[in-house]
């Protein structure tokens, strides 16, 4: 019983010590010899525990610190594309005619909520940069227009929250695939409401010829992103995205802006909530009403 407590104090402690204990309340009653064999298997066995209980615990902490470092590591470092990739959305050059010529012809389908068109003709493109703001019911998403890029895409998002156009009204899909964004501007909540008029694309499919295949290949739109909705060419009206992880789109949809850190904060806390019915594209599953939307 003693060898057999040595030997088990190696392979397997906690039997070594049972073992251990035995063979010493034996020997104790014969008076046989092996002793020392049955003390040694009851050192090793306690030895090999601790260390194992040691060995564990020290996993558990380091299993704690990982998934801890993971729950407090930026959204952003962890969706952010790879610098130098292929995928970017184009440098920006300014067309010839740019915000000289912003039209907004009337759609056959009715507004879906009373609102004039914007003006029409040559719109500013100085500021470069337009400060907006969304409040919704779940906090403030701050936004910077990119007037000096898409002026007359800020001027139609101008319009129509000077004139409450999106007040009131339900962020209607959320999407968790390629597209990983919340998407709001139709007090239908159908998917299909609008102004009653359309408008043509403006960065970054306007870096792009008209026949050019590359247009059908998907860019990177970043975190960020605040970009129009459109069901193709020249058809954007009153939808717009935000987008809160990299997403990989063809580059048809006109980014007009980018969501400040404050309302990056508030865009994940809807994300989180994933999508009502647990599919990738849907209802979200938090419920957004944006209360109000202005400049400045």
């Amino acid at each position: 019983m003693a060898v057999a407590s040595l030997v088990c104090a190696v392979l397997f402690a906690p039997l070594g010590i049972v073992f251990g204990h035995i063979s010493l309340s034996q020997l104790k009653r014969t008076g046989e010899q092996g002793r020392g064999i049955a003390i040694a298997g009851l050192v090793i066995g306690y030895v090999m525990t601790a260390l194992a209980i040691v060995a564990t615990v020290l996993a558990v902490v380091f299993a704690f610190i990982v998934v801890k470092a993971a729950e407090d590591m930026p959204r952003r470092d962890r969706y952010t594309a790879s610098p130098g990739s292929e995928q970017q959305l184009p440098a920006f050059a300014a067309p010839a005619n740019l915000g000289t010529n912003c039209q907004y012809p009337a759609t056959t389908e009715p507004a879906t909520k009373p609102v004039r068109p914007p003006r029409t003709g040559t719109v500013p493109t100085e500021p470069a940069t337009v400060e907006a703001g969304i409040v919704t019911d779940h906090g403030s998403i701050g936004l910077n227009l990119a007037n000096g890029k898409a002026p007359c895409t800020v001027n139609n998002f101008a319009s129509l929250a000077s004139q409450g156009f999106f007040d009131g009204t339900q962020c209607h899909r959320l999407t968790t695939g390629d597209l990983a964004a919340l998407q709001c501007g139709d007090p239908s909540s159908s998917g299909t409401g609008g102004p009653g008029y359309r408008f043509p694309n403006e960065y970054p499919t306007n870096q792009y010829r008209l026949s050019d295949p590359a247009l059908r290949q998907p860019v990177v739109y970043p975190r960020g992103t605040v970009a129009m909705a459109n069901s193709g060419p020249g058809t954007n009206g009153s939808q717009f995205f935000l987008v809160y992880e990299d997403s990989l789109l063809p580059p048809t949809y006109t980014v007009f802006g980018t969501v400040d850190k404050t309302g990056l904060a508030t865009l994940d806390a809807i994300a989180d909530g994933g999508v009502a019915d647990g599919s990738d594209d849907g209802e979200p599953a938090t419920p957004v009403t944006i209360k109000s939307a202005s400049l400045g």
